[in-house]
């Protein structure tokens, strides 16, 4: 019986995956008490919490690293998390990220914008030393973005229809923890799933 992340305006209930209320959680021969975690969405909170637990965030990678976890767990705390949030409101990974094209992602804009390769190449495509083919930015973030709304959206590259990459993406969670810690200093999702993480694990702050 695992735990149940349940959220509300003002916290992150964690409780036991049973109708009946409970005071605890058994884990083999531990037990655990229930507890409250604050999922925080201001996103000038995020960056400044995200820098700040930066160590913490390694030293966690390391940890996740060193000892067993559930990865279908994992993978479950985060869906329910990406539930509770509403990317199209945020749209701060817009603002901050770099996003990567690929041949697919080109041909299929290409097509939903009317116009050739070479035109969408010329207009939209910068080429960068460490990352390649990636989108234009502009002082207010992607070339695509409108206010909070991408103008592509439903033709939007794999990587942002991956984003954050919790749920999907290649290899473990652990394995890809290196990139969550960048991520978690602008997307609530990524900061409120690895507090649930750090949670879940057990690991000592």
């Amino acid at each position: 019986m695992g735990l149940r992340y349940k959220f509300t305006r003002t916290g992150v209930r964690c409780a036991a995956d049973s109708d009946s209320a409970k005071k605890h959680q058994q884990f083999g021969d531990r037990t655990r008490k229930l507890s409250w975690y604050e999922m925080i969405q201001d996103l000038v909170q995020i960056r400044l919490l995200g820098e700040k637990k930066r160590p913490e965030n390694e030293r966690f990678r390391r940890y996740l690293k060193a000892h067993d976890h559930s990865e279908r767990r994992m993978r479950r705390i985060a869906e329910e998390i990406e539930e509770e949030i509403d990317c199209t409101v945020c749209a701060n990974c817009c603002r901050v990220a770099t996003v990567r094209v690929s041949d697919r992602d080109i041909d299929r804009l290409t097509r939903h914008l009317g116009i050739t390769r070479a035109e969408f190449l010329a207009q939209y495509i910068t080429l960068s030393d460490e990352e390649g083919r990636i989108l234009h930015r502009k002082e207010s973030g992607c070339v695509f973005l409108d206010g909070n709304t991408c103008t592509v959206y439903e033709n939007r590259p794999d990587t942002c229809e991956r984003f954050p990459h919790l749920v999907r993406g290649n290899g473990s969670i652990a394995s890809r923890m290196w990139q969550f810690i960048d991520r978690a200093c602008y997307c609530p999702i990524v900061y409120n799933a690895l507090e649930a993480f750090k949670a879940e694990s057990k690991f000592t702050r």
